[in-house]
């Protein structure tokens, strides 16, 4: 089984820069796709509804070209969903779920705080919420891939500037504690466990030379249960193209 996460910064410029060429060659069974910045009457054109997969789009209400996820599955889910029950954060558009038996696997996008001290609140916010419902996730029996950008490094192995980034959004304190909370926990985070001492990423600014110099963020991750944690096989960084600021996370899974 192969998944596929990406953050698009909007999917139709990512569309112009070759992506859905490269996911065609994937040959990925799902692909969870973040910052889709469209609503799904603006992707009438045929490439946003992939040969043989099954497409479905979360767009945020509240402001048009805004946030928004997907996920494309070849195999038809059992169920698809799309809300949590806080609507100021599902109305951003920030997961959906497609469960397939006792696999669910989810596209999310955790708010940032990078634009202000407001949107760092109802970061926090949103962290205080999630975890009880990642917590009933994790003791549910079912099988969970967690796929996106959740816009926190958990250490400095995942950061390029450690130091002079402590008291930025992404890479406080209290944000690296509660997404470390969530592995020590249970959940698995598959890059970490597949290169124990790996430090590559998969942001990088746009601000200068940031990519060309390697000067990134760990951001983007598969977070998954323990059963599927032991069915690890290979995870890979994709960098040789550039499709958006961030770049594709695939996680092959033994079937």
């Amino acid at each position: 089984m192969r998944i596929i996460s990406l953050n698009a910064n909007g999917i139709r410029s990512a569309a112009t820069k070759g992506v859905f060429e490269w996911l065609r060659q994937q040959r990925a069974d799902v692909v969870c796709l973040q910052e889709t910045k469209a609503q799904e009457d603006q992707l009438t054109d045929p490439m946003f509804r992939p040969d043989g997969h099954h497409c479905f789009y979360r767009d945020a209400s509240t402001k048009k070209g805004y946030s928004g996820v997907a996920i494309y599955a070849k195999r038809e889910p059992d169920e698809v969903r799309t809300a949590l029950g806080w609507d100021e954060f599902d109305n951003e558009g920030r997961y959906v779920e497609a469960r397939f038996g006792k696999l669910s696997v989810v596209s999310f996008y955790v708010p940032s705080g990078t634009s202000g001290e407001e949107r760092q609140q109802f970061k926090f916010k949103a962290m205080d919420w999630l975890a009880p419902i990642l917590g009933e996730w994790l003791k549910s029996g079912r099988d969970y891939v967690l796929c996106g950008d959740w816009n926190i490094v958990r250490s400095e192995k995942d950061i390029k500037n450690w130091k002079s980034n402590q008291k930025n959004s992404g890479c406080l304190p209290e944000e690296r504690t509660w997404l470390n909370g969530l592995v020590e926990r249970g959940w698995v985070d598959s890059y970490r466990t597949l290169h124990p001492e790996g430090e590559d990423y998969t942001w990088w600014s746009n601000r200068g030379r940031a990519r060309e110099n390697d000067v990134g963020w760990r951001i983007d991750y598969q977070f998954v249960t323990p059963g599927l944690g032991k069915r690890l096989k290979r995870c890979a960084i994709y960098r040789d193209e550039r499709f958006s600021d961030h770049a594709p996370y695939t996680v092959d899974y033994a079937d």
